[in-house]
């Protein structure tokens, strides 16, 4: 039988319903997938048996009942969701053997679709980083190399690094990743997959580990953009238990999917020229200016004159909302309790937290909770507020002369594993492009577009109106077609 791992998700579908191989072959070729590419540490659980009895469910079901969309396909989760009875420990030793008697809402709606979960994915912990390497797990290893000759390990981008190093490497056909400031559409840049943050409210939050409420959203992480439409039908839908949900339908996106963008007008912000990018990603910047203009577009020149405040406006009310959230974690009612001998508590409190958290929350909880604090409040936070508010208005301005923006992913291509951990402003950097989106709770989408010089990937960055998933997903499969990215890593684990 031929390499199932090989094929996305519109394949395996289509071959499991076509009756060219059953789902417990794709399950089992994804498990042993799974254990063969430990090397890369991208995993925390494996969830074997869950894969299988999913699969077992579908080819029963294929015979006769209504196939869901997701029926038959395995798929990796961050570890971040809520999943009854197995581990969720959102990369933190705070949450070490935490097992939730609940489902998060995303994955429940992921297993009505008839998906099997083949494990939870490693990330940097409480999703916050860029890189995988704050996770108490150890860091994610990219699969992909330089072509140097060279074996230094390269991360793999975060915080959802372990689920865009699974997708990339072909042990899992797709998986779910969260995204507060580029931690969906980065890592998916740096190893040459698709990555959709849908609008804020789109998918719910319910069951999520909270890192910064009015920034996380979920969204799906696959090899094709026509991948992350049906990932993303299902992942989607209205949650009562989610105040921050949408009460609205759920689209046809993978219906509605057409790179034919004539009549669009397509964005491009002066602002995201800034010094120090590499050559190599301004070049697939304007590739992908004229793959857009193929296709049927317009470009026009558009201001997004408050992107220059967007890194330290989100470096302000991420942490803050972090400080809040984290707060929960406490020794009392789950996860780590370290007791100091003697201690009260107060010492217990202390303990816990110092010993539970690494060097990365703490840092961001310290900043979090001085810029909360009475004497600071109006000068950080308030002011923050503000000024996120204007650069949501710059994006409503924009739209008014485009109905999309293209921009880069990223400054720049996947980076060494330690290159930038003493440096964290250096890796704060790397969400330059993402964090203004995010801020405005708007759409976007990272494609792969090409490789650099060291035969690395790079990605284009597609931002959208409120609520236009679907001119997001069109024009990601309009750059899909014509850069005609196919390019893999080798299998060297």
């Amino acid at each position: 039988m031929s390499d199932l791992t090989l094929l996305s998700i519109a394949e395996l579908r289509d071959g499991f319903r076509s009756g060219e191989f059953t789902a417990r072959e794709i399950a089992e070729q994804y498990n042993a997938a799974v254990y063969a590419a430990r090397a890369l540490n991208a995993y925390t659980v494996e969830t074997p048996d869950d894969a299988l009895a999913a699969a077992d469910a579908a080819d029963k079901a294929r015979g006769g009942g209504e196939l869901g969309s997701l029926a038959g396909i395995p798929l990796g989760i961050k570890d971040l969701f809520a999943t009854r009875g197995v581990n969720t420990t959102a990369g933190s030793r705070i949450l070490k053997d935490f097992k939730p008697r609940y489902e998060s809402t995303v994955t429940a709606n992921l297993r009505k679709a008839g998906a099997g979960m083949l494990g939870k994915l490693n990330m940097d912990e409480f999703a916050m980083g860029s890189s995988n390497e704050t996770s108490a797990y150890g860091p994610v290893i990219s699969p992909w190399r330089r072509n140097d000759g060279g074996n230094a390990a390269l991360a793999p981008g975060g915080s959802s690094g372990g689920s865009s190093a699974a997708v990339a490497a072909g042990i899992a056909p797709a998986a779910t990743g969260t995204d507060t400031g580029g931690s969906i559409r980065q890592p998916a840049a740096f190893t040459g997959i698709c990555g959709i943050k849908p609008t804020y409210g789109r998918c719910s939050r319910w069951g999520i580990v909270s890192f910064a409420s009015s920034l996380d959203q979920a969204g799906p992480m696959a090899r094709t953009v026509r991948d992350c439409a049906i990932m993303l039908e299902a992942m989607a839908g209205f949650d009562p238990k989610d105040s921050t949900s949408l009460d609205l339908s759920v689209p046809k996106w993978e219906t509605g999917l057409s790179s034919d963008l004539k009549g669009k007008r397509v964005g491009i912000p002066k602002e995201y020229r800034i010094d120090g990018v590499p050559a190599d990603i301004g070049a697939l910047w304007d590739r992908g200016i004229e793959w857009l203009r193929d296709a049927g577009a317009e470009i026009v020149e558009i201001s997004l004159p408050h992107t220059k405040y967007a890194l330290p406006t989100y470096y302000i009310i991420a942490p803050a909302e972090a400080s809040s959230n984290l707060a929960r974690y406490d020794g009392v009612r789950y996860g780590l309790r370290e007791v100091p001998d003697g201690g009260n508590l107060d010492a217990m409190y202390a303990a816990t937290r110092a010993a539970g958290f690494g060097a990365e929350v703490r840092r961001r909880i310290m900043i979090g909770t001085y810029v909360l604090s009475a004497g600071f409040y109006d000068a950080y936070f308030t002011k923050a507020q503000k000024v996120r508010t204007l650069i949501k208005q710059d994006f409503e301005k924009a739209f008014e002369q485009c109905d999309l923006i293209l921009t880069p992913t990223a400054p720049s291509a996947a980076f060494g594993l330690g290159d930038k951990t003493a440096d964290p402003l250096s890796m704060y950097l790397n969400d330059v492009f993402a964090v203004p989106a995010s801020l405005a709770g708007l759409p976007a989408m990272s494609v792969p577009g090409g490789l650099d010089e060291q035969g690395l990937p790079l990605g284009l960055h597609l931002i959208g109106r409120e609520l236009d998933e679907q001119g997001v997903l069109n024009a990601g499969l309009a750059i899909e077609e014509r850069a005609g990215f196919t390019a893999k890593p080798a299998r060297w684990w």
